[in-house]
């Protein structure tokens, strides 16, 4: 009786001699999506050492609503809360700081008298324009090299992919 080689435990699986397959190579969109994911993901890295730069104590998603704040010329809790898709709890945490570095303001909202603006103090706005112009250098020096057509596409796709987010 010869032993059923198919079985065996050193034939595997995949008959006598066949070595288990590769893992399939990813779809070029999928490996695409990957990409785009190691790259989102080193971007995220780098712009919170950034915001490290800018203040010890100023975590990125606090700058970010800093940032906010100052294009919009102040906001509430909960437009913040909305923006960033945070819960209550986070913001009121990162408002907190930036008010104790004494970086942002409450004030009153002339609307709703039970409600506070939250508006960028003059050590608040300075610190957003100088990270602003610290960005913008930055940003110049690493386009330098692209075309105009390569950088609109980059900004449209960029565009596009937070717009889909914040529909979904």
């Amino acid at each position: 009786m010869s032993p059923d080689v198919t079985s065996s435990p050193a034939a595997g699986p995949h008959g006598p001699g066949r070595p288990p397959s590769p893992r399939e190579a990813p779809s070029p969109r999928e490996g695409a999506v990957r990409a785009i994911e190691r790259e989102l993901t080193a971007f995220a890295r780098r712009a919170r050492a950034k915001a490290a730069e800018l203040h010890p104590g100023l975590t990125l998603v606090a700058f970010s609503m800093l940032d906010l704040m100052v294009e919009r010329g102040g906001c509430r809790g909960a437009d913040l809360a909305a923006h960033f898709m945070l819960d209550k709890s986070t913001v009121s945490r990162q408002v907190g700081a930036l008010e104790w570095l004494g970086l942002l303001v409450r004030e009153t909202d002339p609307d709703d008298h039970r409600g506070q603006i939250l508006r960028p103090s003059a050590a608040g706005l300075r610190a957003v324009r100088e990270a602003q112009e610290r960005r913008s250098l930055a940003f110049a020096e690493r386009f330098t090299d692209w075309d105009d057509a390569d950088l609109e596409r980059l900004a449209g796709y960029l565009e596009r992919y937070n717009a889909t987010g914040r529909r979904g």
